[in-house]
C-alpha cells in the first residue's frame, strides 16, 4: 500500500448495499481506522443502509449513493464519478463485488483501489484480490476481513458493531412507557418478513401460535418488527396472536428498529437485516434459518441459537420454494419454543 498514515490521507468505502451485509462489514471500518487513525474516512452507501453507519465514531463521513434518481445507472453513475473525483480519494475499499463498484472507483481517479477481482474487475483495480475459495466457504465477516488481509492491512476481531442515536433511545424508551411495557419481564420481539422473497420465512401461523404462548407463560405482549413491506404480515400475525402483539413494521425508522431491538430480552427472527442487527446488539436471539446459507449468515453473537432442521435441498438461495418447503416445514413451534424458554432461562 502506497497511502501512508498521514491527516491529509483520505479514504472511500464503499458499503454493502443490505443492512445484514452492511454491519457485517463493521469489523472491517474499525480496522481501517486502526491502520489508518489519522485518516478521514469516508463511506459510500445507499440510503436505506446508512443508519447501519451514521452514527459510528470511526467514520468521518457518508456520501449518499442515490442510485434511484440521481445516481441512476447511465448517466447518474458518471455524475457520482465526478463527485467522487472531486474528493480527491487516495484510497477505495469496496465491500462491494460489484462490476459497478471497481468503475466508479476507476472513474473516480482514486490512486488505489482495494477489492476482490472478482464479476471481470480486475483491471480496473490496482490492487485487485484474488479470492481464497476458502473465505466462500466460511462467514461473511470473514469474508469481508479477507479483503484488507489480501493487501496485509491488520484486523481487528470479528466483533460487530452498531451505534446507537440518544434520539433513537429515547424513542424507545418512550414507546415502551406509552404502551405500558412492564419493565420488570422481558422485552420480546418477532421479526417475521426477510428480504428476497418467502423462502427464508417461517410460517407466520407459526409466528402467531409462538406470540401466543409466549405471552400467555410470561405475561408479556411482543412487538412486530419489519419494514414498510412487512406491515400487512404484521397485521396478520397480530390479527392471530389473540391480542399478544403490537405490529410496529413500518412504522419507525430503522434506526429506531435498532434501539427497541436493544431493549429486547428475546428476539426471534428469520435469517435477516435485523438479526445481524440483534446481533451485533449482543441481544439474546433465536434465528429460524431455511433456505440460507447458515454457514454464511449465521447471527455471530454467543448469545444467538439457530434453529434448522436439515434437509436435502438446503441451502437452495432461492427466493421462493419451488416445492413443499421442507426447510421451514420441519420446524416446529415446539422447537422454538423450547429454544425461547432456554434463552430466557438466562435473563435476569
Amino acid at each position: 500500500m502506497k497511502l501512508r498514515n498521514t491527516s491529509p490521507a483520505t479514504i472511500m468505502i464503499r458499503a454493502a448495499n443490505w443492512v445484514g451485509d452492511a454491519i457485517m462489514t463493521t469489523p472491517v471500518i474499525r480496522a481501517v481506522r486502526k491502520n489508518f487513525p489519522r485518516a478521514q474516512i469516508s463511506v459510500l452507501a445507499k440510503p436505506w443502509v446508512i443508519p447501519v453507519y451514521a452514527h459510528n465514531p470511526n467514520v468521518d463521513r457518508i456520501l449518499v449513493y442515490d442510485a434511484h434518481h440521481r445516481h441512476k445507472k447511465g448517466v447518474g453513475t458518471l455524475r457520482l464519478a465526478r463527485e467522487l473525483r472531486a474528493c480527491r480519494f487516495d484510497l477505495a475499499i469496496l465491500m462491494q463485488n460489484a462490476f459497478e463498484a471497481g468503475l466508479l472507483s476507476f472513474l473516480a481517479g482514486i490512486t488505489e483501489r482495494v477489492g476482490f477481482n472478482t464479476d471481470g474487475r480486475g483491471i480496473l483495480l490496482n490492487k485487485g484480490i484474488k479470492l481464497n475459495p476458502a473465505l466462500k466457504k466460511g462467514h461473511l465477516i470473514d469474508y469481508y476481513i479477507g479483503i484488507l488481509k489480501g493487501v496485509s492491512l491488520a484486523d481487528d476481531g470479528r466483533e460487530l458493531d452498531l451505534f446507537l442515536s440518544d434520539a433513537d433511545r429515547a424513542f424507545a424508551a418512550h414507546f415502551l412507557e406509552r404502551e405500558q411495557f412492564d419493565l420488570s419481564k422481558p422485552v420480546m420481539g418477532i421479526n417475521p418478513g426477510a428480504t428476497g422473497g418467502t423462502a427464508k420465512r417461517w410460517f407466520p401461523e407459526r409466528y402467531a401460535r409462538v406470540c401466543k404462548q409466549l405471552a400467555e407463560k410470561f405475561k408479556v405482549k411482543l412487538l412486530i418488527f419489519g419494514g414498510p413491506a412487512d406491515t400487512a404480515l404484521g397485521e396478520y400475525i397480530a390479527g392471530r396472536s389473540n391480542g399478544a402483539c403490537i405490529n410496529i413494521a413500518g412504522k419507525t425508522s430503522l434506526g429506531q428498529a435498532f434501539a427497541l431491538i436493544e431493549t429486547c430480552s428475546l428476539f426471534i427472527t428469520n435469517d435477516s437485516g435485523l438479526m445481524h442487527a440483534a446481533a451485533a446488539l449482543n441481544v439474546n436471539q433465536v434465528a429460524v434459518i431455511g433456505s440460507t446459507d447458515y454457514v454464511a449468515t449465521s447471527p455471530s453473537n454467543e448469545n444467538s441459537v439457530m434453529v434448522r432442521v436439515p434437509v436435502p435441498c438446503s441451502p437452495c438461495l432461492k427466493d421462493v420454494c419451488p416445492t413443499a418447503h421442507q426447510c421451514m416445514d420441519k420446524i416446529s413451534v415446539d422447537m422454538v419454543m423450547e429454544t425461547c424458554t432456554s434463552l430466557l432461562k438466562t435473563v435476569r
